[in-house]
């Protein structure tokens, strides 16, 4: 068990397996509360655990990840009143620094990085992981879907180069410009999962698996492949994290992200309010 307190994510170690486990249910694990510098946390301590061989970042209840918390996203407001956009890009970047260390710590995670999908991710929870996860597996209930463009957003966290190394530069366009949804069968056959295992008993699963490997290779062997695999994309894959968090910063200035989610929360109660109607 981990020797750390996590109010947000859940850590367990079996035997050489580490794996961290996003708790916030309630809110579909969204990106808010202190899942983040949790998260990065549990990375930097399993990171220094000297028997673990795999990293597991999987999910707690039907989803993986439903994006930002935009209930407690202050950065959507745009309310601050700036003395120029300077400022007011530097007020954004500091806001990104959380992500970036995150995906940080991922890219630079020595030991095998096990993305297991326990259901759907959505915005970032699509965007940020699967692209430098080392293995990724995704119950039959995955989905991914990255609706930025309708956001008035950018690809966040480096994926528009990681996905298009997982899928291709045509189809990754179509997923992050467009916005459309890629179900299980479409990221096996797109080759960003590796294996899709059943949605009753993923996490069993999952773990039942990576035993098996375990049991047949050797960990060290299997984290030096990693190592040798990762060390010349990674340069690039940590400018491409900055590249991404310098473009969504000139979105905010531009003031287009406020323009769309305003749209989108008065969507959101012209619906309820028809519902409500109709009861």
């Amino acid at each position: 068990m981990s020797k750390n307190n996590y109010k947000d994510i859940i850590v367990t170690i079996q035997n050489k397996i580490g794996i961290i486990k996003f708790n916030r249910p309630q809110a579909l694990n969204s990106l808010g509360g202190s899942l983040v510098p949790e998260t990065i946390a549990a990375l930097r301590e399993l990171n220094e655990h000297p028997d673990t061989v795999f990293t597991v970042l999987t999910g707690e209840g039907r989803f993986f990840c439903a994006g930002a918390d935009v209930r407690q996203d202050g950065a959507l407001s745009g309310k601050k009143e700036y003395a120029n956009d300077a400022e007011k890009k530097i007020t954004y970047l500091s806001k990104f620094t959380l992500s970036l260390e995150l995906m940080r710590s991922i890219i630079d995670h020595t030991k095998v990085f096990i993305l297991a999908l326990n259901g759907p991710a959505v915005g970032a929870g699509a965007a940020w992981f699967p692209g430098v996860a080392d293995i990724v597996l995704a119950s039959t209930s995955t989905y991914l879907q990255i609706p930025f463009s309708a956001l008035g957003l950018v690809p966040e966290c480096g994926s528009a180069i990681s996905l298009t190394q997982s899928m291709g530069v045509h189809r990754a366009n179509e997923f992050l410009m467009f916005g459309g949804k890629l179900t299980a069968d479409d990221i096996l056959s797109f080759g960003i999962a590796n294996r899709i295992f059943e949605k009753e008993g993923f996490g069993e699963k999952v773990t039942e698996y990576l035993e098996g490997i375990l049991k047949i290779n050797d960990g060290k062997s299997m984290m030096e492949a990693k190592r040798l695999q990762n060390l010349p994309l990674r340069d690039s894959r940590i400018l491409a994290v900055y590249n991404s968090i310098d473009a969504l910063a000139e979105r905010f200035v531009d003031g287009a992200p406020f323009e769309r989610f305003e749209a989108k929360r008065k969507e959101m109660e012209a619906k309820s309010k028809s519902r409500t109607s109709k009861i």
